[in-house]
C-alpha cells in the first residue's frame, strides 16, 4: 500500500519545457485534461465533507486546491501505469485497496476511512478512484515480484523501488503542466506545491527558489 500522498523562479521556468497550459486548464497530463471547472466542483465537495471534521483537519481551505488536483494528477499517471503494464483492477482488488485504506485510518487514529481521506484532501466523490489508485500500485507490485506477494524485506524493497520508478517515469513521459495559478508540479510524489516561497522575508532579501521534485529522478 503506497502512502497518501498528503520555490520562486517564474511561472515558465517551473513548467517543465516551459509549455503553456491550455486555456480553462488546472493541469494537462498527457492528453488528459483537467478542467478548472471539474477541479473547483472538487473543491466544492471537499470544503463540504470536510466541515464535520473541521476540528481535526490540518489541511486549509486556502491549501484544498492544489491538494484535491495532486489527486487528480496521480489517478491519471497510475491509469496510464496500469494501462502500459496491462493492469486492470477487478471490484475485488477495489475492495482491498478500501480495506487496506481503512487499516491505515485505523493505524493513524482516524475513526473512518472517510476521515483520512478528508484529511488528504480527497472528497467523497473520489473516494473510489483512491481505492483503485491503491489497488493498481498493489498490482503492480504483484506483477513486479513475479506474481506473488513479497515475502522477504528484499523483495518488499525491491517492489517499492520498482513501482516508484514506473511511476516516475511515467510521470515523466506524460509532460505534465500544471497551471501556475495552482503551483508546479513536485515529481516526488506527484503532487502539486506552491511555485513560490511565501514565508515573510526582510525587505529586500531574495526569495530562493526550491528546486525539490523539479525534475524527475528517473
Amino acid at each position: 500500500m503506497a502512502a497518501l500522498g498528503a520555490a520562486g523562479l517564474g511561472a515558465c521556468a517551473v513548467l517543465a519545457a516551459c509549455s503553456p497550459v491550455q486555456v480553462g486548464a488546472a493541469a494537462v497530463v498527457g492528453s488528459q485534461r483537467i478542467t478548472a471547472s471539474s477541479l473547483d466542483t472538487q473543491v466544492s465537495n471537499w470544503q463540504t465533507a470536510a466541515k464535520p471534521y473541521a476540528s481535526s483537519i490540518q489541511l486549509t481551505t486556502a491549501e484544498a486546491p492544489t491538494a484535491v488536483l495532486s489527486w487528480l494528477v496521480r489517478f491519471a499517471v497510475w491509469d496510464q501505469v496500469a494501462a502500459a503494464n496491462g493492469i486492470t483492477v477487478t471490484d475485488a482488488q477495489t475492495q482491498a485497496g478500501q480495506k487496506d485504506l481503512a487499516s491505515v485510518a485505523q493505524q493513524n487514529g482516524f475513526p473512518s476511512t472517510s476521515a483520512l481521506l478528508i484529511a488528504n484532501g480527497v472528497p467523497p466523490q473520489l473516494f473510489q478512484q483512491v481505492y483503485t489508485w491503491d489497488a493498481q500500485q498493489n498490482a503492480y507490485g504483484l506483477k513486479a515480484n513475479g506474481g506473488q506477494e513479497p515475502t522477504s524485506t528484499t523483495e518488499q524493497n525491491n517492489v517499492s523501488a520498482a513501482t516508484t520508478k514506473a511511476q516516475c517515469t511515467t510521470a515523466k513521459s506524460l509532460n505534465i503542466r500544471v497551471n501556475p495559478q495552482f503551483g508546479r508540479l513536485d515529481y516526488t510524489q506527484i503532487s502539486v506545491v506552491p511555485a513560490a516561497d511565501t514565508l515573510s522575508r526582510p525587505a529586500g532579501t531574495p526569495t530562493p527558489a526550491s528546486t525539490t521534485g523539479l525534475t524527475p529522478a528517473c
